[in-house]
């Protein structure tokens, strides 16, 4: 059972509808979704929280069937962006959106960037793809690059991936996403590979251009905690469903769901010292799935 609370109505960019995914192992097929369904809103922040495995990242990378099919195979379901149906659509098709219209920013910059071209090549190229009609692409690419807040943009475009530090890389990836002036910015785990203090920097960045260039953001995370400042809205996956959905303030002082319940009351809290985290109790999260 689906637990919903209180979902306004907004105009829908992107909507997913019964969206089922599965994936081909040497032990047979494996469902991975299974009927996920939620929406975002123009300009609006939506944020999947789950555990490892959930599903979330397969959700955001659905999206534009960035998985290799096979072995991913896209079942049944829609995905629905301002009225196309992505999953319908060839590789040609969708290569407006990838990019375009809906840009990624990945958990690992260090992996995402390529490591043997510099970041001004990578940045150039990615405006090639998308914008070949500008005429001054360097231009282009050093003013993103100032937007996300990175001061000696001169020294940046020349150097090599390994030669930043990881929140540098990270805004770099943010920039390279923000060159098309996407609709939908997907954040899957944008900062878990960073320290506390650059997690804080790079959700203030993402809340100071969305509200920049007027797009949508849909973040994935496990973290509970960093949720509650960014987004407007909270989608809870559970082994491949969605199991709760609802406006922030609510899904977390209110949760409907054990398992909602069980992640949050898993966040630390100051001034708890000596206190035994609680687990998850999975048996009674089980036991909801079935009514």
């Amino acid at each position: 059972m689906i637990f919903y609370a209180c979902i306004e109505d907004k105009t829908m960019l992107l909507q997913v509808e019964d969206l089922h995914v599965s994936f081909l192992t040497p032990s047979g097929e494996q469902p991975a979704l299974s009927g996920v369904s939620f929406g975002i809103g123009k300009m609006e922040s939506v944020a999947i929280v789950g555990e490892s495995g959930s599903g979330k990242s397969v959700t955001a990378l659905s999206l534009t069937k960035l998985l290799d099919s096979p072995p991913a195979l896209y079942k049944r379901g829609k995905i629905l962006y301002e009225g196309v149906d992505l999953l319908k659509l060839a590789p040609k098709q969708l290569r407006k959106y990838r990019g375009g219209e809906i840009a990624y920013v990945f958990q690992e910059p260090s992996t995402s960037l390529n490591p043997v071209y510099s970041i001004g090549f990578q940045l150039m190229e990615a405006i090639e793809l998308h914008q070949p009609q500008v005429k001054d692409k360097k231009s282009l690419g050093m003013d993103v690059l100032k937007k996300v807040g990175i001061g000696d943009c001169q020294r940046v475009w020349s150097c090599y991936p390994h030669e930043l530090s990881g929140g540098m890389q990270q805004r770099v990836m943010i920039a390279m996403a923000l060159l098309c002036k996407p609709k939908l910015l997907v954040a899957d785990e944008p900062t878990t590979a960073l320290d506390v203090t650059i997690q804080a920097q790079i959700l203030e960045l993402f809340a100071k251009i969305q509200k920049e260039l007027g797009m949508s953001v849909l973040l994935i995370t496990h973290n509970f905690g960093i949720v509650k400042g960014f987004a407007d809205r909270v989608v809870v996956m559970f082994r491949g469903r969605v199991v709760e959905e609802g406006p922030t303030e609510k899904v977390i002082y209110s949760p409907l769901h054990p398992y909602t319940r069980a992640l949050i009351d898993c966040v630390p809290k100051l001034g708890e010292k000596g206190k035994r985290l609680k687990a998850i109790d999975y048996s009674t999260i089980e036991s909801s799935l079935k009514l």
